[in-house]
């Protein structure tokens, strides 16, 4: 397939055919994120994102899962992703779903009724980078987003029966901001009610904003036994009512955690306790990655 630039997707999209369908992210602004920088955003030509199709169709035959990249998809118009999601229904039938990143303020700027033609075309889950519940923080990783466009956006998507799988980052506050990250991010969690929530921990990428910042002594690392405490308090301030899938075990991780909201909360809280007690059971820093 053809693919400009490096190509990121979701963990659960692994064994998913990646259409990308635009060049690069449209906020691309976030002081941690080096993903998309050597990249100018744009969308690729439609007359090529269907030659990419056929040449899919012709060479895997059979495509049970779709996902669109770059990083923020969803931004585009109906007018450009419906022939898209056409396409795809005429030449794999059999496609299952299909899953695209989306910014909290795209799917707050699409009309219920677009959202909806774009589900009854296929689009069946919305990935959002949430990364912290705080607003402070999320001022100053610049996000371009608050806390309450989140929220209104994934319970928009929730309404619209999309499901929803949100990602966070622990350490995002640094040493000074640890509690506020975890308290305000298992608060906003609860009430955004996603299908799915993953923390992952945070890694800095060489020339963005934060590493530039953490080199300057302006922004602390937090400790392995610090990010596990972190991601415990996250979990004690969860109050879900509804099942939520929770993970935290991407390679980024210290320790890994897998579970469903509310019914494990107390099982992975008591994990992260006994793991913050023996260091033997994190991660070598040789093996954690982004």
């Amino acid at each position: 397939m053809r693919y400009e630039g490096a190509i990121y997707r979701p963990p659960s999209e692994a064994y998913s055919y990646i259409l990308q369908v635009t060049i690069g992210c449209a906020h691309n602004g976030c002081t941690f994120c080096g993903s998309f920088k050597a990249k100018k955003f744009r969308l690729r030509d439609l007359d090529a994102i269907m030659e990419d199709l056929q040449m899919a169709k012709a060479y895997y035959g059979s495509i049970r899962k779709i996902f669109l990249a770059d990083g923020d998809a969803l931004v585009c118009k109906n007018s450009f992703l419906v022939p898209i999601l056409e396409r795809i229904e005429e030449l794999f039938p059999e496609c299952e779903r299909v899953g695209i990143y989306g910014r909290a303020t795209d799917i707050l700027r699409k009309s219920d009724e677009d959202l909806l033609e774009l589900k009854k075309h296929g689009v069946g889950i919305i990935y959002v980078g949430v990364e912290s519940g705080n607003p402070e923080i999320l001022r100053r990783i610049n996000k371009g987003e608050t806390r309450e466009q989140m929220i209104e956006g994934v319970r928009k998507a929730n309404r619209l029966g999309f499901e929803t799988s949100l990602t966070f980052i622990s350490g995002i506050g640094g040493r000074e901001m640890w509690r506020e990250n975890a308290i305000d991010t298992g608060t906003i969690i609860t009430e955004m009610e996603p299908t799915y929530a993953s923390v992952l921990t945070l890694m800095l990428v060489e020339g963005t904003p934060l590493y530039n910042d953490y080199i300057a002594g302006k922004f602390e690392l937090l400790t392995p036994g610090e990010f596990l405490k972190e991601t415990e308090l996250m979990l004690e301030n969860t109050n879900l009512k509804k099942n939520c899938v929770f993970r935290s075990n991407h390679a980024s991780n210290y320790v890994s955690l897998k579970g469903n909201l509310p019914v494990d909360k107390e099982r992975m809280i008591q994990q992260l306790r006994i793991a913050e007690q023996h260091s033997e059971m994190w991660k070598d820093e040789r093996f954690r990655a982004l």
